[in-house]
């Protein structure tokens, strides 16, 4: 059992831990004080935590501890349940999906309770349920911003790499809407429809398929204009292969510390490099993906993969299954 910190006289149950490694080493179960709303804040009682890969990432040590314990994740969905003194009171019980919850904070998603300035709790539509709102904030806004640099549009044609994967699938729906074309690799058929069912117009099974072939002939040999790219470091050697010249690479994620880029083709095709990085968007930027996710979901044209809910009893399992892509589609937590 943990000390409440003075953080509230009553207890929320969290999970947390206090050193990075692997997950049944360290993620432990516990309590804590629930945390009350400062000015401008709102106290969010959460229903779901979204685990992501970056959460998982920083449990191994990609983001060593200088604190004494993390409430680890993200993306959270749940109901204002208090508000701060200068936050309306017409904010109580509003369903709400939350961004950056434990992104340069010790204290994130996984845990009963989250305060938040109220910025960071957006409103959540009725017909969206809790286990797809905790899926918003990390692959839903990167996927959103993503196309949006990729300057997606009716004229445009784009590969998005992992089609069935949590940012990709978002991704996928993202293009369609601003009308691009959209081809996306996958690893199976399963995967295949998964793609499709999000508006994709080509899948290309790269364990069965040579990705380059495939892509010149969808596109008469001259090229996507832009690649959505979720492993850099690992696909950058398909780009001769796929992109046509003056195209861009906008880069949302890699799986080592670096790339083996084709610098020659890149030069001499005048290709453009963008990274990306969700927890630091501009103001403006965050703005427009939340308008654009709140549009599509406002309208029922958002399609939602959750793929496995774990209980919080389960967090150690859920994070395994991150960490193993042992799903296609978004990990949650329900408490």
């Amino acid at each position: 059992m943990l000390e409440s910190d003075h953080q509230g006289e009553t207890k929320m149950r969290i999970g947390f831990y206090e050193k990075n490694g692997p997950a049944r080493e360290v993620l432990q179960i516990g309590e804590m004080g629930t945390p009350e709303p400062g000015p401008g804040e709102v106290r969010v009682k959460l229903v779901c935590s979204g685990v992501n890969p970056s959460d998982v990432k920083a449990r191994a040590g990609s983001r060593p501890i200088t604190v004494p314990r993390i409430v680890p994740h993200s993306d959270g969905a749940g109901v204002i349940d208090a508000v701060g003194a200068g936050v309306s009171q017409a904010r109580v019980g509003e369903r709400v999906w939350t961004w950056n919850g434990q992104w340069k904070r010790p204290f994130g998603t996984c845990g009963e309770y989250i305060v938040l300035p109220q910025a960071m709790a957006v409103k959540l539509p009725d017909h969206i349920s809790f286990e797809a709102g905790a899926c918003l904030g990390i692959p839903a806004m990167t996927a959103s911003h993503a196309v949006e640099v990729a300057e997606a549009g009716r004229d445009k044609t784009l590969l998005i790499s992992g089609g069935a994967g949590a940012v990709a699938h978002y991704a996928i729906q993202f293009a369609k809407a601003r009308g691009a074309k959209v081809i996306t690799t996958v690893s199976s058929e399963a995967k295949a429809n998964l793609a499709r069912e999000a508006g994709a117009d080509y899948t290309i099974d790269y364990k069965r398929e040579n990705v380059g072939e495939r892509v010149r002939a969808l596109t008469g040999g001259a090229g996507v204009d832009a690649v959505v790219e979720l492993d850099f470091s690992t696909n950058a050697r398909l780009l001769p292969d796929v992109l046509k010249p003056r195209g861009m690479v906008v880069i949302y994620g890699n799986s080592k510390p670096t790339a083996e880029v084709p610098s020659g083709f890149c030069l001499q095709s005048q290709i453009t490099l963008r990274y990306i990085f969700v927890y630091e968007l501009t103001e403006a930027e965050r703005a427009r993906t939340i308008a654009e996710i709140t549009h599509l979901m406002n309208a029922k044209r958002l399609v939602h993969n959750v793929a496995k809910s774990f209980p919080l009893d389960e967090l150690a399992a859920a994070h395994e299954a991150v960490e193993q892509g042992a799903f296609a589609g978004n990990v949650v937590i329900r408490f």
